[in-house]
Formats: structure tokens, C-alpha cells, sequence
């Protein structure tokens, strides 16, 4: 017996890491699968975005070449039948093989004119399109893969290195602009009702600064994520974006004057911010910051917002799936924040004591080698997205493609149901209402 048990621990101290990974449990009981679609090559999957009309069944996904060999482009999933999404229609930008890494990043939709759009940025750093920015799309005809037309190309000649995050905000003017990330320490606003128009030309209207640090005069500047939302206390429509030395909330109610109201810098751990998304009133913020044994930081404006302090520079409290790997993206949905955790797949917390996250449930994704040659922690969900409207979720997982869940008690999202505004990253495109516009 004493041999057979030594035989045994011999055994499971012999298996890979990664093999000990997949015998444990998946996921929490709480999280169901619904579906799963492989989309191909290894660590070629980016950012998704999933329309919100539940008789608009479609998720977009970027397609990127993380390490060598990854399609350039974007993909279109229909999901009539959550359990069972397809692949209807793939883009890929022309002379993949003369293409470097990155490609397709970030992606977004809107609505306007009584059409739908989508927009999926890229990211080149040299090649014969290392000054595209983005690729503008009507999918108004889906689910025509035929019907899918594009409509413009925006693109940044004076500022070659494409567009790494983007973000759709319909703003209490009404307008509804494209907030981009470009090289050169700033966020681009475009007008895409312009755009669509015809007029691409006419449609750059201003851009959101980064400041200088005192802290580190000199170092530079840039952003990488960043968000934008109604602040209902003040009126003001405010930006939040992760960047150099941390993380910065503009009032940009002046679209081509934005003003500095609130920034984090001098956070302990913290050299630069990625992503930075507010709870529906603004108070607080869940941060990330991109590195290994990184947590996500959550911090309460409340200071600031009453005029006490104009720099934060404590969180209240931080989270992490696992202390030893990282989260990337997360979409707030309060109290619930849903994360798309990398190796440790989607991972939901809850904020209902700020000052305590818990988490509540999770799903891991990937359960393959977390190297993809230039970050060992880096592989596995890549993005996550919730449907407001049924409390779909979806995820984006950079070497397993698109899966499909549902969390059990969670069947819709409302503010109001929480005590909270109704607003989030989805945007009320049919609503022309000041307040409503979110």
C-alpha cells in the first residue's frame, strides 16, 4: 500500500502545471455554458462588442496576429440561439502575409440614421497600413453577410500606429463620437455621423489631453483604455481614461474644450492605467493596471467630486482572481463587475460593499500554455461583454474563440433596479432625452 500511495504522489507531482489545471473544476455552479465557437489560430482573438437589441443577435470580434501567423481583420458571430453561435462573415484588411503583429483591436457599434455600424480599429506599427486607424462598416443588412458594406476608412497619417482602444459615446449634444486612442499622449474625438455621410474629412473635431506628471516631469505620455459617461450629479458628460502615471477624469460636455476635473497619480504600484470604467453615478472606479500580480484597484471619488482633493492616490480596496497572474477588461454593471481575467477566463465580482469584493462567480476559458511569446501571463480571455436586456454574457478569449454564459439570478441589467442610473457602456442610441442619452 505504502508503495502504491508513493507511486501516486510521484505521479501527480510529475504532471505539467498546465495538465493540473484542467483536472480542476471549470467553473463556479452559478455560471452556465452556453455555447462555444473555436475561431482558429492561436492567440488571434481580440476585443468584442455585442450589439443590445435582442432582435440584433450579433458580437463582433477582432482578429489580430498577437504572435506570428493570426488573421488580420474582424469576425461577426450571430447568436439567434445563444447556445449554438456561428460565424457568418469575416473581413480581413488586403495583403495579410505583407502584415506585421497586432491588426484588428477594438471594436464598437452604433446606431444612427436608423442604420447600424460598426467600427474596428487597427493597430499596425509599420506595413502598408500602419497609418490605418479604424474601418467603418454598415451591417444594417444582417444577417446578409452580403449586406455587410464598409464605409469608410479612418485614418491617422501624422500619427502612424493605428488605434488601440476605441469607445462609441452618445453625447448629450447629441452628437455621437468615436474616442480613440492614437500615438502622440492623446485620445482622437471624431464625429461618426459625419463619417458615415461621406464626410471623413470633416470629421475630426478635438482631442483629450494627457497631463504631465509632477511626479515624473518628462516621461511620456499616453492612454490606453478609456471610457465616457453621463455624470448625472453634475450634468457633465465625463471622461475616464488609464494612462501614463495613472488614470484622469475629464468633464467634456465642451467637446472641443475638455477640462481636467479629477486625477489618480502617485498610486502605489502604479506606473500607468489601462482599463478605468465608473460606477453609474461616478463615484467609483474600478482600475486596472497592466502588469503581473497586479490587482484591480477600486477607489471612491467622493473626495474629489465634493471639492476636497483634486488628486487620489489610495484605492479603497483591490481584487484579483488569482495574486500570481492579471485581469485585462471588465465591463461594470453594478454592483456586478464581469472581467475577462486572462488565464483565470471570466471571473464576476460584486461591489455591493466597495470596501469588500466578493467574488461570485467565474468560468475559466483557456486552459492551454500561458505563453504567447512575449508575456507569460498573458493568454485566455481577452474581452468580456454583458447584453443588458437578458443578461447574456460574452467572452473573447484570445486562443478558444467565443463562448456564450449565463449567470444564474442575473437575467437583465437596470440601474435603477439597484438603486443606481441606468448607465453603463451601452448607450441609448433611439433616446433623445439630456439625461436619457445614456
Amino acid at each position: 500500500m505504502r508503495s502504491l500511495i508513493a507511486i501516486a504522489i510521484m505521479a501527480l507531482v510529475s504532471v505539467p502545471a498546465t495538465a493540473q489545471k484542467m483536472q480542476t473544476k471549470s467553473g463556479s455552479d452559478n455560471i452556465e455554458v452556453l455555447g462555444h465557437v473555436p475561431l482558429g489560430h492561436h492567440s488571434s482573438v481580440t476585443d468584442l462588442e455585442l450589439e443590445q437589441d435582442l432582435d440584433r443577435p450579433y458580437a463582433y470580434i477582432g482578429r489580430a496576429s498577437i504572435v506570428d501567423g493570426g488573421p488580420k481583420g474582424m469576425d461577426i458571430i450571430e447568436l439567434s440561439n445563444p447556445a449554438a453561435p456561428k460565424v457568418i462573415y469575416e473581413f480581413r484588411l488586403e495583403f495579410q502575409d505583407l502584415l506585421p503583429n497586432r491588426g484588428g483591436m477594438d471594436v464598437k457599434y452604433f446606431r444612427t440614421g436608423g442604420r447600424h455600424y460598426v467600427v474596428q480599429s487597427f493597430e499596425f506599427g509599420s506595413g502598408p497600413f500602419h497609418d490605418l486607424g479604424a474601418v467603418v462598416f454598415d451591417v444594417t443588412g444582417l444577417p446578409d453577410p452580403n449586406q455587410v458594406k464598409e464605409v469608410a476608412r479612418l485614418k491617422v497619417p501624422d500619427l502612424p500606429g493605428g488605434m488601440h482602444n476605441i469607445f462609441i459615446y452618445k453625447h448629450t449634444n447629441k452628437h455621437i463620437y468615436l474616442l480613440a486612442t492614437v500615438p502622440g499622449g492623446m485620445v482622437q474625438v471624431w464625429d461618426l455621423e459625419k463619417v458615415v455621410q461621406g464626410d471623413v474629412a470633416g470629421a475630426y473635431v478635438s482631442t483629450i489631453p494627457t497631463p504631465e506628471s509632477s511626479n515624473n516631469p518628462g516621461s511620456r505620455r499616453f492612454y490606453h483604455d478609456h471610457y465616457a459617461a453621463f455624470h448625472p450629479d453634475t450634468g457633465e458628460d465625463r471622461f475616464y481614461g488609464g494612462g501614463n502615471n495613472g488614470y484622469y477624469v475629464y468633464d467634456i460636455s465642451d467637446i472641443e474644450n475638455p477640462e481636467l476635473k479629477i486625477t489618480l497619480m502617485g498610486i502605489s504600484g502604479v506606473d500607468w492605467g489601462h482599463t478605468f470604467t465608473p460606477s453609474p453615478d461616478g463615484r467609483y472606479v474600478v482600475a486596472e493596471s497592466e502588469y503581473q500580480y497586479s490587482p484591480l484597484r477600486i477607489f471612491d471619488l467622493k473626495p474629489a467630486l465634493d471639492g476636497e482633493v483634486t488628486n487620489i492616490n489610495q484605492p479603497i480596496s483591490a481584487w484579483t482572481a488569482n495574486w500570481e497572474n492579471l485581469s485585462h477588461n471588465h465591463e461594470v454593471r453594478w454592483p456586478f463587475v464581469f472581467v475577462s481575467a486572462y488565464l483565470d477566463g471570466l471571473q464576476v465580482f460584486s461591489l455591493t460593499d466597495p470596501k469588500n469584493p466578493q467574488t461570485v462567480g467565474y468560468y475559466d476559458t483557456y486552459n492551454g500554455s500561458a505563453e504567447t511569446g512575449f508575456n507569460p501571463v498573458i493568454n485566455g480571455a481577452f474581452g468580456v461583454d454583458v447584453r443588458n436586456a437578458d443578461g447574456l454574457i460574452v467572452v473573447s478569449d484570445m486562443s478558444t474563440g467565443f463562448w456564450t454564459f449565463r449567470m444564474e439570478g442575473f437575467s437583465g441589467w437596470n440601474g435603477e433596479d439597484w438603486g443606481m442610473p441606468n448607465i453603463s457602456s451601452v448607450q441609448k442610441w433611439d433616446d433623445e432625452s439630456k439625461e436619457g442619452t445614456r
